[in-house]
């Protein structure tokens, strides 16, 4: 396996802080009201001054590779317009200094965080958004092409449709049920222009990475409440990048034009995969507007986040997916990870990776990224929820690896 990835993911909103630093503009994630305990990621891990301290604990850990996101509002702070140079010469030297100590740059173009401006025209809403992102790409890939080993446009859009525009719980907090569908058209679009521009410039490898769930029935007569989740939570992304083609279930809902499939559909180089857990699903009680009821998978434990913890469910949709997708190129699971109280002693946490990593292996993947090399902001959670092989201390923001960090370390040095 000398040749499989072993990574840490991390996003730029998450860990950077540094809001008003380096001409960075706001991002829709930078108020965002509806947070735990009001909490903010204005310092975050406070990684725009510490990145050298953290690419250090990368080298200890002894991973060849490390999943990142370069900030939009740092590139284009208002998200148009020309490159703030301070932002790019930022990530130009982490980069660098990834690359000089033998770590492959894995570099994720948006992680959720739009610049604010461009949310007050519409957002995802927009059209005009798939644009906007072709030109903020073409200013990364022009500095950053030569280095960087995987390329991903957009991380888990349905998430910024389902939890951004469809349900509020992230930002930019609207709760447009289905009427919030063009963005997941829209986000596919500008995926496909970003893959365009990538290619343009002799990217290494360009891929993507969609957040998928194993959609399980409560009954039998549940089957469809399964299916009409599944089509909106994993196949609305999935089959335009892949197949080319939308569900006739979602297709008349979308503002789909002329040539946007063939923009949308071109070869990938890697399919990247993050996985959580299943859900499960049984048809709507009455006055539910949705097709689909979520149900608590109770016969499992459970994170921190209350997540049932089923490893089997990552080899179920990777196989899902090798079935749907005859021509799937090689997967990564580019997030893979959990929360546990802030215990450096994490136990539970072990047991979860080694449970995810053996899961992972079965089904043949080409490389596993942990979710997540630093405790972070994590979104509506705030700073309640830890994901980190490193503990990071708010306060005096000391970094202290945790017993899986250890873990981790052995199992990549094959000890």
């Amino acid at each position: 396996m000398s040749d499989f990835l072993w990574g840490v993911s991390t996003s730029a909103f998450q860990i950077e802080g540094a809001f008003n630093e380096g001409g960075r503009g706001p991002s829709v994630w930078d108020e965002f009201a509806p947070v735990h305990d009001n909490h903010n990621a204005s310092v975050a891990c406070d990684h725009y001054h510490r990145w050298r301290e953290d690419v250090a604990l990368m080298t200890q850990l002894g991973v060849n590779a490390y999943r990142f996101s370069i900030a939009w509002p740092r590139i284009q702070p208002t998200g148009k317009g020309p490159v703030n140079a301070e932002g790019l010469d930022f990530y130009d030297r982490l980069v660098d200094a990834l690359v000089d100590v033998g770590i492959a740059p894995v570099v994720t173009l948006y992680h959720w965080d739009t610049p604010l401006e461009l949310e007050a025209e519409g957002g995802w809403l927009n059209r005009d958004i798939a644009d906007r992102f072709a030109d903020y790409t073409a200013l990364v890939a022009d500095r950053l092409a030569d280095r960087v080993k995987l390329w991903i446009p957009i991380n888990e859009p349905a998430m910024v449709t389902l939890q951004g525009y469809a349900i509020g719980e992230h930002a930019p907090g609207k709760t447009l049920l289905f009427d919030a569908l063009p963005t997941a058209h829209h986000l596919n679009l500008a995926h496909g222009r970003a893959v365009e521009v990538l290619r343009s410039f002799n990217a290494n490898q360009v891929g993507t990475a969609n957040n998928h769930t194993p959609a399980w029935p409560a009954a039998p007569n549940d089957v469809a409440a399964a299916e009409a989740y599944s089509e909106i939570h994993n196949w609305l992304y999935a089959d335009p990048l892949l197949s080319g083609r939308y569900s006739d279930a979602v297709a008349d809902r979308l503002p789909i034009e002329n040539g946007d499939l063939r923009t949308i559909h071109q070869p990938l180089d890697f399919y990247g995969v993050n996985y959580y857990n299943p859900t499960r699903l049984k048809s709507p009680s009455e006055g539910n507007p949705l097709p689909f009821e979520l149900v608590e998978i109770g016969e499992y434990p459970r994170t921190g986040f209350g997540w049932p913890i089923v490893p089997s469910g990552l080899t179920e949709m990777i196989t899902q997916l090798r079935e749907r997708y005859p021509n799937l190129p090689p997967v990564y699971v580019t997030e893979s990870g959990c929360s546990f109280p802030d215990e450096i002693e994490d136990a539970d946490r072990i047991s979860f990776l080694d449970g995810h990593l053996k899961a992972a292996q079965a089904a043949d993947v080409s490389g596993y990224f942990v979710w997540s090399l630093l405790d972070n902001f994590e979104w509506e959670a705030g700073y309640s929820q830890r994901f980190g092989l490193v503990h990071v201390d708010y306060e005096t923001q000391r970094r202290t690896p945790r017993d899986s960090f250890h873990w981790y370390r052995k199992v990549i040095s094959g000890e």
